[in-house]
């Protein structure tokens, strides 16, 4: 099981990436990001997209964020404009570090319900289970958009957790 601890520094390490991942897409020009460059949501826009909705839908169900309306299938296409991709990038990642700050032993290792739209039922699953998932899924696609920057000519800064988080930032 993981803890508490895990839950803030992959918080803080996640909205870092983000930071990251984003200047370096913003060198690039609006075509670059939108087009299909044969990843899994096909550009870097709709893959940033994508992963800012399915962020959205976790904490919905973690901390009680307004669901967004639309299901997996069109998360992609979420978040159209680039300027408020960003803008919701930011607000979203001060607010997972927020409530990763209010993560408890308890809490995680309480069993956590929810409906899932793309499984069409009611699953049950520990909450440390899917605080994981969340964190993966973020590096997951974050990945990917990583590679599509370069691929795009854009330099990401460096990605290894141990050298890009302040010491300060890290529980003791």
């Amino acid at each position: 099981m993981i803890t508490p601890d895990y839950a803030r520094v992959m918080a803080a390490y996640n909205a870092e990436m983000n930071r990251r991942i984003y200047a370096a897409a913003d060198t690039l020009d609006d075509s670059a990001r939108r087009a299909d460059h044969g990843a899994f949501f096909g550009s870097l826009h709709r893959t940033l997209s994508h992963l800012l909705w399915g962020d959205a839908i976790w904490m919905s169900r973690f901390d009680g964020w307004e669901k967004p309306q639309i299901g997996n299938p069109a998360s992609a296409d979420w978040e159209p404009d680039w300027a408020q991709l960003k803008a919701r990038r930011t607000d979203q990642d001060a607010r997972i570090i927020d409530w990763a700050a209010r993560v408890s032993p308890d809490w995680l290792a309480a069993p956590h319900t929810w409906f899932s739209g793309g499984a069409g039922r009611e699953l049950t699953r520990p909450a440390w289970l899917l605080v994981t998932h969340l964190f993966n899924h973020q590096t997951h696609h974050r990945g990917q958009a990583h590679a599509l920057c370069t691929r795009l000519g854009a330099k990401v800064a460096d990605t290894d957790l141990p050298f890009i988080l302040p010491q300060d930032a890290l529980p003791a």
